[in-house]
């Protein structure tokens, strides 16, 4: 029987890096509207839900046919956020896609849904191959390394694998930060306390891994421009500029 699989958007106004970046506008559409877009236009979802902490982001949604819902609680990531809409919804498989992706592709979430067809596989995420020697150093880039199955055997924002010799040839890999979850799965982990290394190199993935979570990856050979700061909006409005005039 076919997973019925839930796209879930945790929006979130007050972003640190760049308030309020979600409604900011990409050649007219707003970056939360772009995002659930693509979800919807994948044809990959049963459903696709803006979680929302703003009646702004609520209203963004609903006003152009889409559905959204307000979050009850305050939330200290996304994944609680979309936990707490989740227990609620008649669901295999949810997909947590955060709402400053608007260039997400069907591709990357095909092959993050397809992990699913193995029933071991409790929770999905994908990974690139890195082409930019400045980025394994680069503490913004988060780092992964994985078993021969594709599981995860930990993230990083430090360079791992290590080239402790010259000329080592070793493929390094960016964590991407798109997640699905089994449903009974997604609801434990938000029962779970903030983990040590969780707190040292603030990343929630790691409270997985040190619970005996297993996260498997797939690899992806392409991926959009997420928008985190000032400079990366500059460069999504370049993007869709040089796309308009061809």
């Amino acid at each position: 029987m076919r997973n019925k699989v839930v796209a879930l958007i945790p929006a979130r106004y007050a972003a640190t890096r760049l308030p309020g970046k979600l409604m900011m506008q990409l050649h007219g559409k707003s970056i939360l509207l772009r995002t659930y877009e693509a979800c919807k236009s994948s044809g990959l979802f049963d459903e696709v839900i803006a979680v929302c902490d703003d009646t702004i982001l609520f209203d963004e949604i609903e006003l152009h046919g889409g559905k959204a819902v307000m979050s009850k609680q305050q939330h200290e990531s996304g994944t609680d956020r979309i936990a707490e809409i989740a227990v609620d919804i008649d669901a295999d498989i949810f997909v947590n896609v955060q709402g400053d992706e608007p260039f997400i592709s069907a591709i990357a979430l095909q092959k993050v849904i397809s992990l699913f067809n193995n029933p071991a596989v409790e929770v999905g995420s994908l990974k690139i191959q890195i082409d930019d020697v400045e980025k394994i150093n680069n503490p913004n880039c988060v780092k992964v390394v994985c078993d021969k199955e594709g599981k995860a055997l930990y993230f990083s924002r430090a360079a791992i694998p290590y080239y402790r010799e010259q000329g080592t040839t070793q493929t390094a890999y960016q964590h991407i930060g798109v997640y699905a979850f089994r449903k009974e799965t997604l609801l434990k982990i938000t029962l779970l306390p903030i983990s040590q290394l969780e707190h040292i190199e603030k990343l929630e993935n790691l409270r997985l891994l040190e619970n005996g979570i297993s996260i498997h990856l797939a690899e992806i050979s392409h991926v959009g421009i997420s928008i985190d700061t000032a400079e990366d909006f500059a460069k999504a409005n370049e993007f869709l500029n040089q796309s308009d005039s061809i």
